[in-house]
């Protein structure tokens, strides 16, 4: 069967990046527990190493097991037994063969069980298990929310989780409740001290729990009488075998029918204050929502993978007219654009890894001790392009695996429209990744202070100072022509704005989506120094840009302060 990380010759380019070098020197901590843990790298050339033959192991189990059942699963799908999930036998299989191959706990400390190894690794074995199956990342790439415990809980509640989630615990966050959707602040599940038990107790309900029968659960709730703001909230976790959780139904959805959407009821759930009350959401759920962004990110690059993948193959294999679909102009070209989108918001995906990367190590160094001047100015800088981008990369590779599972379809044809073909899978499961963990609307709204504080223009202007080589320097001189027009389109509507507020708001995705327009192609044009393949994805996706900024610019210069109302008179309506 296939590997899904040695067939991928791109996930290998990345692992190869220049930056992995800090990011590894900065996650060993100048390799401290080289003599501690036998298993412990000794050097850089000796992490870089244990990382592939890792990455190679959940190929292997992505290829051998969990995408073989990606069908069953999709077709029997999760079930409550006794107010409690009760997973596809598919699902139990992939569970049991990421534990058995030792890949839970992935990112997470030695001395807790886990590898230690940099999130860029766990982002490519999220990525993988998404192209294998979208439904089951979404169990297994919770795990991720041991890395907010380990950031902000005490030594005792990381001793107890962190441990179990390296053993293979899945895992939760219950945010979301019927009342409170994307308006986090508006959350009422209530968390009440037990003087006699002496624990916080959980009362209420949540809905759209992805994996909400999960063993450890991170809770939004409601630790202060009287409020009904964001100030009033704080972060708790509970663990299921305490009891007091009953799962009431699992939502009948559209696609990732693997993954158990759950609506919960909590009656006297005990559970542990994590850090700070009152931070809740202003801090603990910022950090998860971050992480949850890279999450569906990978996911979604991981579906663009396999409905790229599924499309070319059938486009060889499908012949009309005595020659195969792929030869014909419009069918390649399609092809040609899948993958220049592919490559393009992987490229993205990375480079925003990265930079969240060495934010969130110099994050955990500063609790060990104080950052020198340098490395203050370096965690601020990395902070700031990673507040920039991390919503970039939900918005655009969300977006494109829509596009590309639509595209895969179109290729199959009416073949495509059928369920004896993955595509159809692929395109339900793609629908929910531009709505979760914060729709495109609010990755714009996340996003366009990046555009209005210069975050953006500064980094365009960094990839503007970069060597490239000359397959590509027409690219790279239209990309600046591009980033002119860009920096005519923010003074336009900034000037505007501030006599007429809401201006701003209204051309928001159409800055921020300039932006990606520009730094993709930018990201594929730097790659292609090392690998020749990139140019041709660099054009294409140049190509792609140019259109798309030519709207945008001549669509914010056509408009006038006036038309923002011309869009609201549907909000009278009934």
């Amino acid at each position: 069967m296939a590997n899904f990380f040695s067939d991928n010759k791109d996930l290998q380019y990345h692992l190869q990046h220049p930056m992995m070098r800090k990011i590894v020197e900065l996650k060993e901590r100048g390799f401290a527990e080289a003599d501690k843990y036998d298993y412990a790298p000794q050097n850089f050339e000796d992490a870089m190493d244990s990382f592939r033959k890792v990455l190679e192991i959940a190929g292997g189990v992505c290829g051998d097991v969990i995408a073989p059942n990606a069908e069953g699963v999709d077709h029997e799908g999760p079930r409550v037994v006794n107010d409690h999930v009760e997973y596809a036998s598919g699902t139990v299989q992939n569970m049991k063969a990421i534990v058995d191959a030792g890949l839970s706990g992935l990112t997470l400390p030695r001395r807790f069980g886990g590898l230690n190894f940099p999130l860029v690794t766990f982002v490519m074995a999220n990525e993988m298990v998404a192209r294998a199956d979208a439904s089951f990342e979404n169990i297994w790439g919770l795990q991720d929310c041991a890395e907010t415990l380990n950031e902000f809980a005490s030594e005792e509640i990381k001793e107890k989780f962190l441990t179990w989630v390296c053993e293979g615990a899945t895992c939760a966050m219950d945010l979301t409740e019927p009342d409170a959707g994307s308006d986090l602040g508006a959350v009422m599940l209530k968390a009440t001290w037990s003087e006699e038990k002496q624990t916080w107790l959980l009362n209420g309900v949540k809905r759209f729990i992805t994996n909400g029968d999960g063993e450890v659960s991170l809770v939004l709730a409601r630790t202060e009488e009287g409020t009904t703001d964001a100030r009033g909230l704080s972060m708790l976790v509970y663990d299921k075998r305490d009891g007091g959780v009953k799962v009431r139904r699992i939502e009948n959805k559209l696609g990732i029918k693997g993954s158990p959407t759950c609506e919960l009821v909590f009656t006297d759930a005990p559970a542990q204050l994590v850090g700070d009350r009152k931070m809740g959401l202003i801090k603990y759920v910022m950090s998860l929502m971050n992480a949850a962004r890279l999450g569906i990110g990978a996911q979604s690059v991981g579906l663009c993978e396999a409905a790229y993948r599924e499309a070319l193959k059938y486009a060889h294999e499908r012949a009309q007219f005595g020659k195969p679909i792929v030869k014909f102009a419009a069918i390649s070209e399609m092809l040609s654009n899948m993958k220049a989108k592919l490559q393009g918001v992987r490229a993205l995906l990375y480079e925003t890894t990265r930079f969240v990367e060495v934010y969130k190590q110099y994050t955990h160094i500063s609790h060990e001790r104080s950052l020198e001047a340098e490395e203050r100015q370096e965690m601020k800088f990395y902070t700031r392009l990673a507040d920039g981008f991390t919503p970039l990369v939900k918005l655009f590779a969300s977006e494109y695996a829509n596009q590309l599972a639509y595209d895969s379809i179109q290729i199959h044809g009416g073949s495509g429209f059928m369920k004896d073909y993955a595509c159809e899978r692929l395109y339900r499961d793609a629908r929910i990744m531009n709505i979760y963990e914060g729709t495109s609307q609010l990755q714009v709204v996340a996003a366009i202070n990046a555009v209005t504080k210069g975050t953006y223009m500064e980094q365009i202007a960094r990839y503007e100072e970069g060597e490239y080589v000359d397959a590509v320097k027409p690219v790279v001189a239209k990309l600046v022509e591009l980033r002119k027009k860009f920096e005519a389109m923010i003074e336009r509507v900034e000037t505007i704005d501030k006599e007429h507020a809401g201006y701003k708001e209204f051309h928001a995705r159409r800055l921020v989506e300039t932006a990606g327009h520009i730094i993709i192609p930018f990201l594929l044009a730097r790659q292609a120094a090392d690998v020749e393949e990139y140019a041709q994805s660099a054009k294409i996706y140049a190509k792609l840009a140019a259109g798309k900024v030519e709207e945008a610019y001549s669509y914010i210069f056509a408009s006038e302060p006036e038309d923002v109302e011309l869009f609201k008179a549907v909000e009278s309506e009934e």
